[in-house]
Formats: structure tokens, sequence, C-alpha cells
């Protein structure tokens, strides 16, 4: 049984493309339905489904950002309200759309791309993240984060998003690392691990486990520790940092 996600930020065109998806493919089991960017992303990470339809313009972070973030490893339809020029360019790739409200035969032909990606998997084509680049410029996206404000005892610390090592998620907090003229500390905060990766710059930051994000600059070696394990050892710290399996494509050569 082939696996989907579905995400928009409204309930109605939600539920009309659910139902849209079971009228044309019965057997698709839809295992997430999220109403933001951000949840989509986590809920990719977690269900790791295998096929996407994604709404483009979702508050935090955008349906092409997600898009992005998969990088190809999964087949992505946009199913949006805006008839950007650009999404033409997406028929031929592992990437397609369709207009709301949702017409059932237009759905039906990116379905069966869809199922042919799903049965013979082949590699994203060339370009693919270069034209969702070129796409991203034209949606409007959350300010970057400079600063983070983390109360530690009965003061309110302000840490340069520049000095971060690494952030960590546990159940309730997320923990921050940092490092600031050679001083290390670390503070806890309430916001979610996913909530602050839409505001990181990504240049800047990688996301490398669903509950770690590390500064690229702080990362000496990826170690591959057994079939299906990997870490990553820091510069200049003792401990590694576990990258699971979603993400272990971004250190091929290692």
């Amino acid at each position: 049984m082939t696996t989907a996600l579905i995400a928009d930020d409204e309930e109605a065109p939600r539920a009309q493309l659910r139902a849209a998806l079971q009228a044309a493919w019965p057997e698709l089991q839809i295992v997430a339905e999220c109403h933001n960017g951000v949840d989509a992303w986590d809920a990719w990470l977690e269900h790791e489904p295998q096929v996407c339809f994604l709404d483009i313009r979702m508050p935090g972070m955008t349906g092409i950002d997600v898009a992005r973030r998969i990088g190809g490893r999964t087949p992505v339809v946009f199913v949006t309200a805006y008839g950007d020029h650009a999404l033409a360019a997406f028929d031929a790739g592992a990437v397609d759309y369709v207009m709301k409200p949702v017409d059932r035969e237009r759905l039906g032909q990116a379905l069966e791309r869809v199922r042919t990606r799903v049965e013979k998997p082949v590699l994203a084509p060339a370009g693919l993240q270069a034209l969702l680049e070129q796409l991203a410029g034209g949606v409007r996206r959350p300010a970057l984060l400079d600063t983070i404000q983390a109360g530690i005892g009965k003061e309110v610390r302000l840490i340069r998003v520049a000095d971060v090592v690494y952030f960590e998620a546990d159940a309730r907090y997320t923990r921050v690392v940092h490092v600031s003229d050679g001083v290390e500390g670390e503070a806890l905060i309430r916001t979610p691990l996913k909530e602050l990766l839409a505001q990181l710059d990504e240049r800047a930051f990688l996301q490398v486990h669903r509950s770690v994000i590390v500064a690229r600059r702080h990362v000496l070696a990826a170690v591959r520790v057994d079939e299906g394990h990997m870490h990553l050892t820091l510069r200049g710290r003792p401990e590694t940092l576990p990258v699971s399996r979603p993400f272990q494509g971004l250190f091929k050569g290692q």
C-alpha cells in the first residue's frame, strides 16, 4: 500500500483533496495531514511517506521549502491556487502540480506520474533543486533569527545564533549548545526544534536527525558506525551527534 502526506493551511481544500485522492486512488493510505509546512516536514521525517501533496503558500515553512528539504527522495505534487508560470516545468520532473479547486482529470494525470515513480524509483532530475530555489525566491518566507532568548535562572540571556554549535530537542525543551568568545554554554528554550528550523539559515545550519540541528562550520566528519548507523564528530568537542537514515545521504562521501 502506498503512503501519502497532505498539507494545506486551509481545512476545506485539504478535505477536498483528501476526497479526490480517495476516489482516484482508493489504495492510497494518507498517514499524515498537516496545516503548515513546519508540521509537514516533521511528519515526513516521522512517516517517510512515498508521496507528498503540498500547498505552496503555508505559514512558517512553505511547500517549496519542504520540497527542497525532501530533495527528490519522495515525489511531490504541489496543490496551489496560484498560477505560477514556472510550475509547468514540474510536469516532467520529480514534482508535479494541480490547481485549486482540484480538477479530478488533472489530478489523475499527476497520479499516473506519481505511481510510476513510486513503483520504479528514479533519481531526482538534474536541476530540480535549482528550480525549487528559483520558485522559493518568489514566495514570502519568515525572517531569519539572529538571536535567541533563553531564560537562565532569573535572567533572560540573548544568545547569538552565530554562536550556536547545535540544537537538540527532548520531550519538552530544546537544548541550545553554544560557544561565545571561547566560553562554552548551554540553555534550554521552549521553542520546538521544528519551529526553529524554519527560521534558521539553511546555508549555516544542517538538520541531521529529527531531534538535532547542527551548525555546519562545527561539523568535523560523518562516521558510519555500521550498516544503517552514522554519527557526526564536532570540531574541538568530545560529543557525537546521531545522523538518522533520511539524512545520511547528505554525507555520501563519508
